[in-house]
């Protein structure tokens, strides 16, 4: 199959989760034999590769603005697929849905993992959260087929559109307790001696909440705010205005380093009140750690036993479970088997990659 992935950044995968399941199941495909395409966005790399472990990437241009650039990405990366061909578009958000009718239009047929509910988001104006709230009704609309990685999101499409959505997990690597440990020297930290925070920096994924809760945490533990975001420096600036020592802000990080810090954390925290299922969760029970997460649907439907939850945007329970956490060590390595355990039975890429191949097969069969 000629298969083509849009609405990312592009990979190799140095972003968000979308990047990294692009580069997961799209690598897989071509080491299956099929023709695959990932359209990347010409502003975020500086390096331009032809092609990636056996995947063409193609750069298209965008308007670089907050509320243009992925449209105008989506707009320009829909229409160079069409006019080169491709017998699936995987399109990535369903904010990235407004030009799936164009594909149709052409012959391509459409596969839209939809995300979260991009509308919820505070960084978003008034007039993005109606277009988002539209490009909803567009993605259930035109997509030959939805794909959630949430269950939640699955009963929101067939509650609010009437419209069969197929649940399909995000994944996430089982990474070795331990791996690279020797990597931490550059951030200054101990295996098993840091709390470990990784998100985009918006507000919503409340880091300003984790920093405030831990400023009146009683431990000489470090705790990482990893992360960055683009069109939010005031933001991350009063993030980093904390007078705490403990708390570091390293920035993104990826590849290697990323996982060491993943696997050698003492607790991954996560403390977002909005979005679908976070890659980072997984990532981190994969990396054998205790997850400690707010408790909105998605993290819950995510984490299931395998972790600890607090009261969505209340600071000071935030505080009261990552002092537990400090407190009881027994049940921190306790959470870490849980959660490896989860990950192997529910979050396999191999398996998760073989069920995109067969829904894009029977797509194209029609």
């Amino acid at each position: 199959m000629r298969i083509a992935f849009l609405g990312t950044r592009g990979i190799p995968a140095n972003y968000g989760g979308f990047e990294t399941f692009v580069e997961e199941v799209a690598v897989r495909l071509a080491a299956k034999g099929h023709d695959v395409t990932v359209y990347c966005r010409a502003t975020h790399y500086k390096e331009r590769l032809k092609t990636y472990r056996g995947v063409r990437l193609v750069y298209q241009s965008t308007i670089h603005t907050k509320h243009l650039d992925s449209i105008t990405h989506c707009f320009v990366s829909t229409w160079h697929m069409v006019r080169h061909g491709a017998d699936v578009g995987c399109y990535c958000s369903s904010g990235n849905s407004a030009f799936t009718w164009l594909a149709r239009m052409f012959g391509v047929k459409v596969v839209l993992n939809t995300d979260g509910l991009e509308w919820e988001r505070a960084k978003w104006n008034k007039a993005a959260k109606m277009y988002f709230k539209f490009a909803e009704w567009l993605a259930a609309k035109f997509s030959n087929v939805l794909i959630a990685d949430s269950r939640v999101i699955k009963e929101y499409y067939k509650k609010k559109f009437g419209r069969d959505t197929t649940f399909v997990a995000y994944g996430a690597d089982v990474v070795e307790r331990g791996f690279k440990k020797e990597l931490l020297k550059d951030f200054g930290v101990e295996p098993e001696k840091y709390f470990l925070f990784v998100s985009r920096l918006e507000p919503e994924n409340n880091a300003h909440h984790l920093v405030k809760a831990f400023e009146g945490v009683k431990t000489d533990m470090t705790c990482l705010v990893v992360g960055s975001a683009p069109f939010a420096d005031d933001y991350i600036r009063e993030l980093k205005a904390t007078k705490d020592s403990r708390i570091k802000f390293p920035g993104g990080l990826y590849g290697d380093i990323y996982k060491a810090l993943q696997a050698n954390a003492y607790v991954y925290v996560n403390a977002m009140e909005v979005g679908g299922t976070h890659p980072a969760i997984l990532e981190a029970m994969g990396a054998g750690n205790c997850v400690l997460v707010s408790d909105i649907s998605y993290n819950v439907e995510a984490v299931a036993h395998a972790g600890v939850c607090y009261k969505t945007r209340e600071v000071e329970d935030l505080r009261k479970k990552l002092q537990w956490c400090v407190d009881n060590p027994e049940e921190v390595a306790r959470y870490r088997k849980i959660a490896v355990e989860r990950v192997k039975a529910e979050y396999d890429w191999d398996q998760i990659t073989d069920d995109y191949e067969r829904i894009f097969a029977e797509t194209v069969a029609g």
